[in-house]
């Protein structure tokens, strides 16, 4: 099943212009992702590696985001994607605690599509290599956006907490 989506900013003083949405479907335990960024000509975005590497940090400028969460566990995932192609993978056993990089990932492979005012994302996963196909999963989809004048802006599906928390699961609002 196709989930269509839309982020919203945490509220705060300063939010770049830009609208987040995209789609989210996972069909034989392989989720397909889309983000479209529009209207982006006030957001930095990194530039374009030649190797792209799983890296740290990547949240600390523009860069696209999913947790992936077992339903009725405590269990889950935490995805960065950056524009510039990097990325990481990093596994929880509960909230915030017992973190590590997921190493069943050797690579991510996505595709950014970049002109003008516009930005586009897309990934295509196994989920094989960490949950079984019968399990049903939660997602919360969020977005770190970074604008010209060096600001954080924190996006996702929605904001249940006084603080931007893309952790919280009450935010992982998409099952599938």
């Amino acid at each position: 099943m196709k989930s269509d989506f839309t982020l919203i900013p945490f509220p705060a003083d300063a939010i770049p212009p830009v609208k987040i949405n995209g789609w989210i479907e996972r069909q034989h335990n392989r989720l397909t992702l889309e983000y479209k960024l529009t209207e982006a000509s006030e957001i930095t975005i990194p530039t374009s590696a030649i190797d792209p590497l799983r890296q740290l940090d990547l949240w600390e400028h523009t860069c696209c985001e999913f947790f992936l969460g077992i339903k009725d566990s405590t269990e889950y995932w935490e995805f960065n994607l950056s524009p510039a192609g990097h990325w990481n993978a990093f596994h929880f056993l509960d909230y915030r605690q017992n973190i590590i990089e997921e190493t069943a990932f050797e690579t991510l492979p996505f595709r950014v599509a970049q002109k003008d005012n516009y930005l586009h994302m897309s990934l295509e996963v196994d989920l094989n290599k960490i949950v079984q196909p019968e399990q049903s999963l939660e997602m919360g989809i969020t977005a770190v956006i970074a604008d010209r004048a060096e600001g954080l802006s924190y996006w996702a599906l929605s904001h249940p907490g006084k603080e931007a928390d893309f952790h919280s699961r009450s935010s992982f609002a998409i099952a599938l």
